[in-house]
């Protein structure tokens, strides 16, 4: 039977067993509801807000700015639709969906926004964003690595731009937190999002940081949970879960990021000593292991389906355009000729992956490339 290998991490990762151990006593014995006030419903009460702190250490918050959601889609649309209709919203071309969705909610009702496109090298540079800047301009929203491409954006230039002109700063982080050391107040952050899948933790759990004195609007109404801002009752093993696999990637960003270098250097190597024509999309600022690759004259998709039947899972690009054959906005965004977006793949490699795993996918590319 053939060996299966993972090589789709953007997408979603796999849950840590450590992660897992941690919930399980709130998902099978400390059940209370922590809204509830007697005394069987304060581990749960407790374990909420150790989670806070938690989360808050990682990337230099404070326990009350962190707010859960049920993941980064949620706090993206809720950076972006808690704002004031009569300001403009600045973001790029090649955000995700979860953003550009949410902008595309927020003109309907009357929201103006402004996109920025980012260079062919995908990067959002601090000169474009001062170039868009106007009067009435009431957010800035600039992802932290691009989800196709894995390009890291100059947050802290951009950040500071924002604030020169009196403006909040929000940055979809989905793909950078708990890969990347970030420091909020380092870096100029107002508001971020995160998604606990993709870094180890559970699915459909996240949170948004918001920066005390950034002013949002209630996401859901009901009861007072989230400090009254997003109702409904507390997904506890999620959140607990949520706090364990981030502390624990935060902890080994330095270890994995080297790790996942020698994989990334490994695959890359092997296709070119068998003269595989490619080129990799992105500048090289890149997060490691998340590799866009481009082979002209092929068919991505077919490339995809063709690895899948070898046992190796990779995407075409963003696992959110999965029913999509189009060209993605994102290779659009950076003008890539359609020739190569048609023939690009997306491999992106995580701590669970090994050099034989990065030697096998080579090996299984070239097999479908030469063929």
């Amino acid at each position: 039977m053939k060996r299966s290998i993972y090589a789709d991490n953007a997408a979603t990762t796999q849950l840590d067993m450590d992660v897992f151990e941690v919930m399980k006593p709130y998902l099978i014995h400390e059940f209370g509801n922590p809204s509830q006030k007697y005394a069987f419903s304060r581990s749960s009460q407790k374990a909420i807000q150790e989670a806070r702190t938690t989360i808050a250490d990682c990337i230099g918050a404070q326990p009350e700015e962190i707010f859960f959601t049920s993941g980064g889609t949620e706090s993206d649309n809720w950076a972006i639709k808690s704002r004031n209709t009569e300001k403009f919203i600045i973001t790029s071309t090649f955000e995700h969906h979860a953003i550009l969705n949410s902008c595309a909610t927020f003109e309907h009702i009357g929201g103006n926004v402004k996109y920025i496109n980012p260079t062919e090298h995908g990067i959002v540079t601090p000169q474009s964003l001062e170039m868009a800047i106007t009067e009435n301009v009431g957010l800035v929203s600039i992802m932290f690595v691009n989800n196709e491409l894995g390009t890291i954006q100059p947050i802290k230039e951009l950040s500071h731009i924002s604030h020169k002109h009196g403006i909040p700063f929000h940055t979809d982080a989905v793909q950078a937190v708990g890969r990347i050391p970030i420091n909020v107040d380092k870096l100029g952050i107002d508001m971020l999002s995160a998604s606990a899948h993709k870094f180890h933790g559970p699915k459909g759990i996240g949170f948004l940081y918001i920066r005390n004195g950034i002013y949002v609007s209630p996401f859901m109404d009901g009861g007072s949970q989230e400090y009254g801002y997003r109702a409904g009752t507390e997904n506890v093993p999620a959140i607990v879960g949520m706090a364990a696999a981030l502390k624990k990637s935060s902890d080994g960003i330095s270890q994995f990021t080297a790790h996942i270098e020698s994989l990334e250097d490994t695959l890359l190597a092997d296709l070119t000593t068998a003269k595989i024509r490619y080129s990799r999309n992105g500048g090289t600022n890149n997060l490691p292991g998340l590799i866009s690759l481009s082979f002209p004259g092929k068919d991505g998709e077919a490339i995809m389906h063709r690895l899948d039947l070898l046992g190796v899972s990779v995407s075409t690009g963003s696992a959110c355009d999965s029913h999509n054959t189009e060209i993605s906005h994102v290779l659009r965004a950076i003008n890539l000729d359609n020739e190569s977006a048609k023939g690009t793949i997306r491999i992106s490699l995580g701590r669970n992956n090994t050099i034989q795993d990065a030697h096998e996918i080579s090996l299984a590319l070239i097999k479908v490339l030469s063929s």
